[in-house]
């Protein structure tokens, strides 16, 4: 065994760089490091990365995760959320771990799947990275093919839309080209830590209602 890594400890907000690691070795680390960990990995080109993430970390991601939930069920878009899934593909040597991720367009798919295959089935539409440790890896995403990354960092939500092989910055995610979520996410992510999670998500539903379906909401 090349690591006994249960015996390494990656204090919240650090992270452990590995140099050299196969692809062999890598999926050793994965199995041994378990599905039931904080910890997250991303794997490129033999360099693989161990981070733990601060609760900040934690608590935005699963608020941003909340926010494009309803949305998705406000616009009656089916989708399937992986969470932090492990995504993996050999042949690219590439391996990440999101914060979030949903299949979108390509939710059919998906649906019900215990197991994923990079080699033969459809990466996440849209992957969420919440960069309180500098830990996204925009380029393993790219490799991976996945259409869309929202990167948010310093309260600034980023959106990037994979553009011939390259993620180019945008101003509206076309998965919802009518909302301006740039905005939009920051600012309820930020009344939910003020005014709480429950009624934040009522008036964000509110909002999203009143502005895709306006007639709807003065009828």
């Amino acid at each position: 065994m090349l690591l006994e890594l249960k015996r390494i400890t990656v204090p919240p907000g650090q992270r452990v760089l590995l140099n050299s690691i196969s692809w062999q070795e890598f999926e050793t680390i994965l199995n041994e490091l378990g599905e039931h960990r904080a910890a997250r990995v991303a794997y490129a080109n033999g360099t693989l990365e161990i981070m733990t993430p601060l609760p900040e970390h934690e608590v935005s991601k699963v608020l941003i995760g909340d926010l494009l939930k309803a949305l998705l069920e406000e616009l009656n878009i089916e989708f399937w959320c992986l969470g932090s899934t492990t995504f993996k593909h050999e042949l690219m040597n590439q391996g990440i771990e999101p914060d979030d991720c949903f299949y979108i367009q390509n939710e059919a798919a998906i649906r019900g799947r215990d197991r994923l295959d990079l080699t033969i089935d459809p990466p996440p539409d849209l992957a969420i990275e919440v960069d309180v440790t500098s830990r996204t890896h925009p380029a393993i995403y790219q490799v991976l093919g996945v259409p869309e990354l929202w990167r948010f960092e310093k309260a600034q939500l980023q959106i990037n839309v994979l553009q011939a092989g390259q993620y180019v910055e945008v101003e509206f995610s076309p998965n919802f080209p009518d909302l301006p979520l740039r905005q939009m996410i920051p600012e309820y992510l930020q009344q939910a830590k003020t005014i709480g999670r429950n009624k934040t998500m009522r008036l964000f539903r509110q909002r999203v209602q009143k502005t895709t379906f306006p007639s709807k909401e003065s009828s």
